[in-house]
């Protein structure tokens, strides 16, 4: 039997955006992280977080830097009784031209592939328009926040990008609290 997911991007949307993570004494998820991901898990929908992490193969940290964020966010996550059921994260430049890298949709459809996921029945949260594009590449309804990079990306892609989300939310707990109540079609 297929599963939903919400599909998070990490940086501007679970955390704060600090442009690359060369440290992982950077990380600091937001304070309402693991309130909507809670929300998420027990909505029976699965929490799965895709990003790009182009420093790795830029050679400004290591992959083992990425680990350590993760398991920041997965410390942040357990003291809301939060957890997120995957982690994809690209770590290639765009140069590389890889099918994982956002704006293409290639992590969307591992995780669709490996954790049985209907993507028809999916959303990706994130706060760029590469995050809109993978959506709509994958099949899944897109929610662009204003948080992180978002005002700054509706206010140069917002009249002009082909693609555009099908909603436009605060903050990552006001997408989640959006989907689960039917607004985002």
């Amino acid at each position: 039997m297929q599963t939903k997911a919400i599909f998070m991007d990490r940086d501007g949307t679970v955390s704060e955006e600090v442009g690359y993570m060369y440290h992982a004494g950077l990380y600091k998820p937001f304070p309402w992280t693991g309130q909507a991901v809670r929300r998420i898990n027990d909505s029976g929908f699965k929490a799965v977080l895709i990003t790009n992490q182009a420093g790795v193969e830029r050679g400004y940290f290591p992959e083992s830097t990425v680990h350590e964020v993760h398991s920041i966010l997965d410390a942040e996550l357990d003291r809301s009784a939060a957890h997120l059921d995957a982690i994809y994260f690209c770590p290639h430049r765009p140069e590389t031209q890889c099918d994982c890298r956002k704006p293409k949709p290639g992590m969307i459809l591992r995780a669709s592939r490996e954790m049985n996921i209907d993507l028809a029945k999916s959303y990706m949260i994130g706060d760029r328009y590469v995050d809109v594009e993978a959506a709509h590449g994958a099949g899944v309804r897109s929610v662009l926040l204003r948080s992180g990079d978002g005002l700054n990306e509706i206010e140069k892609f917002g009249k002009t990008s082909a693609c555009q989300p099908h909603f436009i939310a605060e903050t990552l707990l006001h997408a989640v609290d959006a989907i689960l109540s039917g607004q985002v079609r």
